[in-house]
């Protein structure tokens, strides 16, 4: 007697179902172990993963060092790796100068703001007293509570020295670990052909030659979304940055170089990135100008509006072909999956997630829906 098969018996589905049933159950009723165990498990991989974000992104840099700069160069073998060397040492070295301009300007900042305390405050009350809303809050406590602000600073600090201490201590180990994601990067950028070839052989032995071939042209479509996106993203920032300097020094404000770095850095996140530019570049100068902090607002508008009309249309072109509501609940839900990476790589996963739809999914169901048309017809022909 010949045994049938697990999946030709009558309760295979019903137990498949009832399986897949009580493991979802266990999943939710031990979500929170759960998920505290895949994040132990994925920290520890934090620097592998952030070491092949960062190859990613610097791999542009030495390919264009290795068929433009070292193109004519007979450096056999070192050609890439001297390609490697120097995209690292750009990225370091453009890295040094963003701090060497930030730092001062910081401290600056942070000194001015302190010898300046008292009279903002004394500022802020009169206005206060001025307004409705002093009546209400009450100005004196706010008078009293301005005063002794600073001694409350000193008072907390000296308190919470053991948590400070520990969060600097944290910072040390967050620079350690993306000291070593940037070895991780040398060295995958180092030995690329032989990873890639390596994948490429794994996956081939894996997949039927047209689902390979499927996929690789999946993922180079990918590479190109993302390497596009990147590359464009980046000099958008550069041209607003140097634009808000170029304005903020016509109107000869402060802290040039400081504010229009912050402007510049987070244009870069989609959709929020301009308004908490805006907020942090204006909180700056309204410690030392509160009508420069009016006029920078006022700047910012005219630039985002400029940046989001003439701009990005000129650099992005049609190469997304996105609409902005994708775009909008792309930022959202992969800034909540994500953080502020899943708000910076919302609009290249936007852009991949449209084309699978529409030349993969929905090609596939109309395919499919189209049989089932044709075979209705032949049974009522029939």
């Amino acid at each position: 007697m010949r045994f049938k098969k697990f999946s030709e018996r009558k309760w295979y589905n019903g137990a498949v179902v009832a399986c897949i049933g009580v493991a979802f159950y266990v999943l939710l009723t031990n979500l929170s172990s759960v998920t505290s165990y895949l994040s132990w498990f994925l920290g520890s991989f934090k620097s592998i993963f952030l070491g092949i974000v960062f190859a990613y992104v610097i791999n542009p840099l030495a390919r264009i060092f290795y068929y433009r700069l070292f193109k004519r160069m007979k450096l056999g073998q070192k050609r890439w790796a001297l390609s490697v060397m120097l995209a690292f040492l750009t990225g370091l070295a453009v890295l040094l100068v963003l701090i060497g301009m930030l730092i001062p300007q910081l401290a600056q900042s942070i000194v001015t703001f302190s010898s300046n305390y008292e009279s903002y405050a004394k500022t802020l009350v009169n206005l206060l007293q001025e307004s409705r809303l002093g009546k209400i809050i009450g100005v004196e406590k706010f008078d009293t509570l301005t005063q002794n602000a600073l001694s409350s600073i000193q008072s907390f600090i000296l308190e919470n020295a053991g948590a400070i201490i520990s969060s600097v201590a944290n910072s040390g180990k967050r620079i350690l670990s993306t000291v070593i994601s940037l070895i991780v990067a040398l060295y995958l950028l180092l030995t690329k052909k032989t990873v890639l070839q390596g994948v490429r052989r794994l996956i081939r032995a894996l997949l039927r030659p047209a689902a390979f071939d499927s996929l690789m042209d999946f993922l180079l479509r990918c590479d190109t979304i993302f390497m596009s996106f990147i590359g464009q993203s980046i000099l958008d920032s550069l041209i607003v940055g140097c634009v808000n300097a170029v304005l903020m020094l016509v109107f000869r404000m402060q802290y040039v170089g400081l504010v229009s770095v912050v402007v510049a850095v987070t244009n870069l996140v989609p959709n929020f990135g301009p308004v908490i530019g805006g907020v942090i570049g204006g909180f700056i100068l309204v410690l030392v100008n509160p009508w420069h902090a009016l006029v920078f607002l006022i700047i910012t508008m005219l630039l985002q509006t400029l940046d989001a009309y003439v701009i990005k249309p000129k650099l992005f072109g049609n190469s997304l072909g996105v609409s902005g509501l994708l775009i909008l609940v792309s930022s959202i839900v992969f800034g909540n999956l994500f953080g502020i990476l899943g708000v910076l790589l919302s609009i290249p996963a936007a852009t991949i997630l449209s084309f699978v739809y529409h030349e993969y999914l929905l090609p596939r169901q109309e395919e499919r829906m189209r049989k089932i048309v044709e075979e209705e017809k032949r049974s009522a022909g029939n």
